[in-house]
């Protein structure tokens, strides 16, 4: 069987829920290595800096770019992100599955530089849904959510490209959660599944 500690990236478009569905594992307590994106943005009301995101400056991203130290980074709306790269390295090391949420972009990133990650592509029951999620947010213009709404048809574009699709039904939280567990659990009794190619 294989062995070795799993890289599982969750991805999809903004507003999916890719944020609940972290959120719901820690609290269940799956013993994940759960990292944390660097972003450019503000803080947003009732984020915690170092919880939710590292707040970080334009400065600061741009050393960590230039001594390789993000996993993946992408400029999204006008905004930089990045996963740091050494928390990854130590918890694969010490044998710990680590997950990971970024976007499509980014899952792209992971694919070509960690082959034997398991990519996890997280839908929208619909695009009507998708977009009722993000005004009820309130954390984006109109015409923001506009420009959301048409990226999210380009990502949609790139489902081939993941390993598996799961929708995050209005209200289905728990039931995705559970399909990701599954999976998780589906990958650790592969036969044959290459190592995490990250040092």
């Amino acid at each position: 069987m294989s062995s070795g500690p799993l890289l599982i990236v969750l991805s999809g478009p903004s507003g999916v829920g890719k944020d609940s569905i972290l959120l719901r594992l820690q609290e269940l307590g799956y013993p994940f290595h759960y990292t944390v994106t660097a972003t450019t943005r503000p803080l947003r009301p009732g984020e915690v800096d170092g919880k939710d995101y590292y707040f970080v400056t334009e400065a600061w991203f741009e050393r960590e770019l230039a001594r390789h130290g993000l996993l993946e980074h992408a400029c999204v709306y006008g905004r930089h992100y990045g996963v740091p790269k050494a928390p990854v390295v130590t918890a694969l090391a010490a044998g710990t599955d680590v997950i990971l949420r970024t976007n499509v972009d980014g899952a792209r990133s992971i694919r070509a530089l960690a082959p034997g990650e398991v990519l996890i592509f997280v839908m929208p029951p619909s695009l009507e849904q998708l977009e009722d999620r993000l005004r009820r947010r309130q954390t984006d213009s109109d015409g923001d959510i506009d420009r959301r709404l048409s990226e999210v048809r380009a990502e949609l574009g790139a489902l081939d490209q993941f390993d598996y699709a799961v929708v995050n039904e209005e209200g289905g939280l728990d039931a995705c959660v559970s399909t990701i567990a599954a999976i998780v659990q589906a990958e650790k009794c592969r036969v044959s599944r290459p190592p995490v190619g990250l040092a």
